[in-house]
């Protein structure tokens, strides 16, 4: 048979189109012996970036390509520009912060 497991706060199933089956407190009950897991409660399909960063220590090396896609898909939202960084109101402090203090 098999047992509970107790104090699990999510299972998350990564899909080969870069989503992810995603269970927030399910119910986990394993035989190990057989190498067998269930997981019960609702699960949601969600990308993997609504899961960003939470999620990225559960990544392996198959998800690569799949951050990689996000990243270059993020610098393309914000222009890829080094100087549009959004920090206007952050002066550029260069070699000298004491001289840039006191303008």
């Amino acid at each position: 048979g098999c047992n509970a497991i107790p104090g699990i706060e999510e299972v998350n199933m990564f899909k080969e189109d870069g989503t992810v089956l995603h269970f927030s407190a399910p119910k986990v009950q394993a035989s190990v012996a057989s190498n067998t897991f269930v997981v019960s409660g609702h699960g949601e399909v969600k990308r993997l970036e609504e899961l960003l960063p939470g999620i990225i220590n559960q990544l392996g090396p198959d998800n690569l390509m799949n951050l990689k896609r996000i990243a270059e898909s993020f610098a393309a939202t914000k222009g890829g520009s080094k100087d549009d960084d959004g920090d206007d109101d952050i002066p550029e402090v260069g070699d000298n912060f004491e001289d840039v203090s006191k303008k």
